[in-house]
């Protein structure tokens, strides 16, 4: 009998799911993150998890681990010293990169650009020249390279990026200068453009590989010391690294390429919500991942989520593959604050993340955050556990609260529900950003809410999107652990080609995308995943000629084949309509093309619930509360998820507690269980 352990490491919590491969029987944990040494608190939710599931560690076989070491690691600029080497003459490649200021009208006023993550006083040249067609137009002058070299030793680097002009189309002269690096500086670990994303535009692959450089110490020093505990206590576990795009990395592969992990934390969520969702027949969804810190939110068309070309961390842009979900600072530990200056109540981005968290929590916090006003409106009532074992104390949430009433003029239940409503509006915000910016409407989308605080706020946001049905699954606090427990091993493999229509044939283009799809099945070879398990797709990034732009299509390669290149221009068109509402007669031009080599999805059934009639089980109704919504007291009829069953009906107002989060009914809406134990909460009428 073998396991498989999905865990999740949060701002606050950590969540893990323990999967039995034999009976498909599932077990979870949440314990606090520790934020010092993530790998603390994994191994004490190992410890939990095991404990609930009654098993030895030992039995657990493969873990699957979405994080934030890269992610923190760049936004808090803790990253490793990193030297560059760029072509002669390219030096300032970091510092020009692109004329691009956020903000509004006059942002360039106030918009202070950050330092690049490799500076110029360690930057270095390679006096050397490849040609945009891959031939060597000035050979490397080596003597020259290794006295630089000797110099940056000394200024105690410790990560080179090595990224020459032109070496997409040809890597030999940076894996030359690779070789010889290693030699000059001795056990620094170094990054090639041309294998971290070899493409064209020399600022994007340089930022990208240089990025990958900043982070790759921290994260190889977490990976090795998680997997060399794990094994401590498990022998011979497999550990694989969530990838930003959804899919698996081995350990290797992760600790050398970590740049691809800049958004594994969020993807798990997405991962976990495509499955759910699946199970309960909705295809069509807006994710909503409502954690202590953050709030991360995506777009899911037709059973996929929404992939982008590049990733974005704080002001860092990357060319790397990602789920597209958006992040605003919003979570059930935001900070609330009225400004002297304006005196209007202000909530966020500011967290008192899990040391010492919300005031209710009894930890020393005494801040006043978004979970101490959903406790004051009694929206998260005593009753709760969090964890299962945290008491939540509601005269330290008032105390917390009572500041901000004052500076107000409001009651303290007043001033709570304006915590709310503003923190509802930043992530209805966010929502917006990847579905009506992008061209799509809400209404024909699901939204399912998950993360610890996600389903407290996600019949709200339902109510602002008009989404509907609102999705509240089994366990939502753990559903990041459930994608990264079902998620599978994936890799790609890309090649700059950069040709109009007319001047390419689907011959020569379909060879290249055999040898694409043969290189990034290199990564499913080492990871034995056996030919009849794995499957291959494939992309094509296009433009119109004389276009910046590039849109990404995805297609069958087969199709190509069979129809020719009107396979892939045809949905281009449609992509550039939806987005911009024109298309034009100008010929398309391809760019980059990609092949994505992917193993079996894992098999996890969803466990189905008792079938009940439309009232709720008595035992399911714990008792009466009152709760403060829509500005009046009202009484909420509180219910054990453990003993509701499929057709139950819960009117609002309601509350429904479980181990690893609580449920809200808003008054005039209802919640339905399903055959799977989804709460779909719509409008009464």
């Amino acid at each position: 009998m073998s396991y498989r352990l999905g865990v999740d490491v949060g701002g606050t919590f950590t969540d893990l799911l323990l999967v039995d491969d034999s009976t498909g029987n599932t077990y979870t944990a949440k314990v606090p993150s520790t934020p010092d040494d993530s790998s603390i608190g994994v191994l004490n939710g190992v410890e939990r998890v095991c404990q609930n599931a009654k098993i030895n560690p030992e039995k657990i076989t493969h873990v699957m681990h979405g994080t934030t070491v890269a992610t923190n690691t760049v936004l808090t600029g803790t990253g490793a010293k990193v030297g560059l080497v760029t072509t002669k003459g390219y030096k300032q490649v970091l510092q020009i990169a692109r004329s691009f200021v956020p903000g509004g009208l006059g942002g360039w006023v106030i918009y202070n650009k950050s330092d690049p993550l490799a500076p110029l006083a360690l930057t270095i040249e390679a006096d050397e020249r490849m040609g945009a067609d891959g031939k060597v137009v000035k050979k490397l002058k080596k003597g020259d390279l290794s006295r630089d070299l000797k110099k940056l030793k000394k200024e105690n680097i410790e990560a080179l990026t090595v990224s020459l002009i032109n070496s997409y189309a040809n890597g030999a002269t940076e894996k030359e200068i690779g070789r010889i690096a290693k030699k000059e500086l001795n056990g620094v670990p170094v990054s090639l453009s041309s294998d971290v994303v070899p493409e064209m535009q020399e600022y994007e692959r340089t930022i990208t590989t240089v990025a990958n450089s900043y982070v790759r110490p921290k994260v190889e020093t977490y990976v090795k010391n998680l997997q060399r505990k794990l094994k401590q206590k498990m022998n011979d576990v497999q550990l694989h690294i969530l990838r930003s795009d959804g899919g698996m990395a081995s350990s290797k592969v992760a600790a050398d390429l970590p740049v691809n992990l800049l958004m594994s934390g969020p993807a798990g969520g997405v991962s976990g919500a495509v499955w759910v969702a699946t199970q309960a027949g909705f295809q069509n969804l807006l994710t909503f991942d409502m954690g202590g810190t953050s709030t991360d939110v995506a777009l899911v068309e037709g059973g996929k989520a929404q992939l982008r070309r590049e990733t974005t961390v704080g002001d860092v842009t990357v060319r790397a593959s990602s789920v597209d979900v958006r992040t605003v600072g919003a979570g059930g530990g935001s900070i609330a604050h009225v400004p002297e200056l304006t005196g209007a109540l202000r909530v966020g981005p500011e967290s008192a993340g899990a040391e010492p968290g919300p005031a209710a929590y009894n930890k020393g916090g005494e801040l006043p955050t978004v979970t101490d006003a959903n406790v004051v409106l009694g929206l998260l009532p005593t009753e709760v556990r969090l964890g299962g074992d945290m008491e939540i104390r509601k005269d330290l949430a008032t105390k917390a609260i009572q500041p901000i009433a004052k500076a107000l003029g409001l009651s303290v239940k007043e001033a709570a529900a304006g915590i709310i409503d503003i923190v509802n509006e930043n992530m209805y915000g966010a929502l917006r950003l990847v579905s009506v910016e992008k061209g799509y409407d809400p209404r024909d989308f699901a939204l399912i809410g998950f993360g610890g605080a996600g389903p407290l706020h996600a019949n709200a946001l339902g109510r602002l999107m008009n989404s509907w049905p609102v999705i509240i699954p089994p366990g939502p606090g753990v559903l990041c652990a459930y994608g990264d427990a079902t998620t599978r091993v994936r890799d790609e493999a890309s090649r700059t080609f950069i040709k109009r229509f007319s001047d390419t044939s689907v011959g020569e283009v379909s060879r290249i995308f055999d040898q694409l799809a043969r290189k990034a099945a290199k990564t499913l070879d080492k990871e034995g995943v056996p030919k009849a398990d794995r499957s291959t797709t494939y992309q094509v990034d296009i433009r119109y000629h004389g276009q910046g732009l590039l849109l990404t299509v995805d297609f069958e390669l087969a199709d190509l084949k069979k129809k020719g290149l009107d396979v892939i221009g045809d949905p281009f068109d449609e992509m550039h309509r939806q987005l911009f509402t024109f298309a034009l007669d100008s010929d398309k031009e391809i760019v980059n093309l990609r092949a994505v080599a992917q193993g079996k999805e894992a098999t996890l059934a969803a466990r189905r619930v008792a079938k009940g009639s439309a009232n709720p089980p008595a035992k399911a109704k714990i008792a009466k509360s009152k709760v403060f919504l829509d500005g009046k007291d009202r009484d909420a009829q509180l219910y054990d998820r453990r003993e509701l069953q499929s057709g139950n009906v819960i009117h609002g107002p309601a509350i429904v507690l479980e181990m690893d989060s609580t449920t809200v009914i808003l008054p005039d809406n209802q919640g339905s269980v399903d055959d799977f134990g989804n709460i779909l909460i719509t409008p009464a009428s």
